[in-house]
């Protein structure tokens, strides 16, 4: 218990000074938001692959998963990597940096009111990110009650809770992005090194990697697959709906507001560069290593009844023989991935809220200060709801909460993905376009909450349907925008100029032209 108690003692304090010593970048909206454009790129990778994992992956994603597909699951791991990590930030890293800071926009609401030259897409975009982020927050405190049950098993879950949400809010509020960024880069060494030592010592407790998939491979479940060796298998049991769960999980952080403001505050071409390698290894390590722990749920089956306990006690149960120290370290990680998310999305709400939908349209004259206020107030509301709805989600049978959570990500990544990415490289692109991406996502992804049963059996699971969004987005938004009357030739031109404007390269980025 001393172990525990002191790591968690010695990790709290360390985000806090952190989030103290970077209250003089925070002292106005672009500082406060986006660090001054001027985060370096190990900060910024750190940053997006923190923001990407929390504990929803690793006790959620990879126990579920895990269990129904077996080692087949990793393939989510490496999706996340090159698709979620890699593609994204060679498609959107640079042309979104250019764009967002030649329209001055600091948030992805903003971005689309201003590229498309509408108030009502900016006030729409605002709206979504607000109905959608909220249970999505709320999801970040669920992985944490069953480790913490099983760490301290005399400790209220409230009190974890309420601990993390207040030191969350703390460094937020003091020092802004660039606190998060920087905390975000501490939280993510321990995630690597975490993750590392938690799959080695429960490989270990299986007899090795070998041994362990052997007798995987021997596990038969006739519910799954009459199949024999079918968990220990390249593809699993299941390989349509494991691709739902990789394009879900991947392809949606190229159209979540959180992970793509996270381009925003870029400082520099080489940054993308060295960001690009970095993120993707990171989530290489960490999404596929969750994953792949994930995996070997099977193994401890005589321990779980899923029946009663659900998905969440797979890697719980996995985890429960290991040593008091490696316990305490996966605590750690645990809360380091869950409020490293947090603060993303807490500071994501609050200053889409503020700027969006507050300033101008509620606040017609909102200076900068009262700007940089609200956005603190806001984040300690964001933080206080997410707290509540956890604590009545674990301390009742509400499972509504639960079910709006699951369709959060497929929602704002379905709605903004597609007029988001053709806004950035297609000047045809239309507002109608966006209009109807945004309805039929948000309306599909809330449909599939109510009406479930109506819907295909593919796309009653909201893994699927928030999938089919994102693919169907790609679809909608060019089609519509042919069919919809050109955009204003003005409005394009200016937002496609920041394209074609010269800069001076030195010759070890460029050779030049022979005289």
């Amino acid at each position: 218990m001393f172990i525990k108690v002191a790591m968690l003692v010695a990790f709290f304090a360390v985000m806090v000074g952190i989030g103290i010593y970077c209250r003089k970048s925070a002292t106005d909206v672009s500082g406060f938001v986006l660090g001054g454009r001027s985060v370096g790129p190990w900060l910024t990778a750190f940053a997006y692959g923190t923001s990407y994992f929390s504990a929803v992956v690793f006790v959620g994603y990879a126990g579920q998963f895990g269990w129904k597909y077996g080692i087949a699951a990793t393939w989510a791991g490496i999706g996340n990597a090159f698709l979620g990590s890699l593609l994204a930030w060679v498609v959107l890293g640079r042309r979104t940096r250019v764009m967002t800071q030649h329209l001055d926009s600091a948030t992805m609401p903003e971005f689309f009111g201003k590229r498309f030259g509408s108030e009502g897409l900016k006030v729409a975009a605002s709206a979504i990110v607000f109905v959608f982020m909220i249970p999505y927050t709320a999801s970040l405190y669920n992985g944490l009650s069953r480790l913490f049950a099983m760490a301290f098993p005399k400790l209220d879950y409230s009190v974890c809770v309420i601990v993390m949400a207040v030191l969350t809010g703390v460094y937020v509020i003091a020092g802004g992005y660039m606190a998060t960024a920087i905390n975000d880069f501490i939280q993510g060494i321990i995630m690597l090194v975490g993750i590392a030592a938690v799959i080695a010592a429960v490989l270990n407790s299986q007899g090795g990697f070998l041994a362990a998939l052997d007798r995987l491979g021997r596990v038969v479940d006739e519910s799954v697959s009459a199949t024999p060796g079918v968990f220990a298998s390249f593809f699993g049991p299941d390989p349509v709906n494991l691709l739902g769960v990789v394009v879900l999980t991947s392809l949606g952080t190229w159209g979540l507001p959180q992970m793509v403001q996270k381009f925003y505050a870029i400082k520099s071409e080489q940054s993308i560069k060295t960001g690009t390698v970095v993120s993707t290894a990171f989530a290489l390590v960490v999404a596929g290593g969750c994953y792949f722990l994930g995996g070997f749920g099977r193994l401890f089956s005589d321990q779980i009844d899923i029946a009663a306990n659900g998905f969440d006690s797979v890697v719980p149960t996995m985890l429960s023989g290991l040593s008091d120290v490696l316990i305490a370290v996966v605590i750690v990680l645990v809360l380091s991935a869950s409020m490293s998310t947090l603060s993303s999305l807490v500071l994501t709400s609050s200053s889409t809220l503020t700027l969006d939908m507050i300033r101008g349209h509620i606040v017609k004259d909102m200076k900068e200060k009262q700007q940089l206020l609200v956005m603190r107030v806001l984040i300690v509301v964001f933080i206080v709801i997410s707290a509540v709805l956890a604590i009545i989600q674990y301390k009742s049978s509400v499972t509504f909460i639960a079910q709006l959570m699951g369709v959060s990500w497929g929602a704002m990544a379905g709605a903004f993905l597609a007029p988001f990415l053709y806004g950035l490289y297609w000047k045809r692109t239309t507002k109608a376009a966006c209009w109807v991406s945004f309805l039929f996502c948000s309306l599909f992804m809330v449909a599939n909450i109510f009406w479930k049963a109506a819907f295909p059996t593919l796309l009653q699971s909201p893994i699927n349907a928030g999938a089919f969004c994102m693919l169907a987005g790609l679809v909608i938004v060019p089609v519509v925008s042919l069919l919809s009357p050109k955009p204003d030739k003005a409005l394009v031109d200016n937002a496609f100029s920041c394209y074609e404007e010269k800069v001076l390269v030195s010759k070890s980025r460029a050779l030049g032209e022979q005289k």
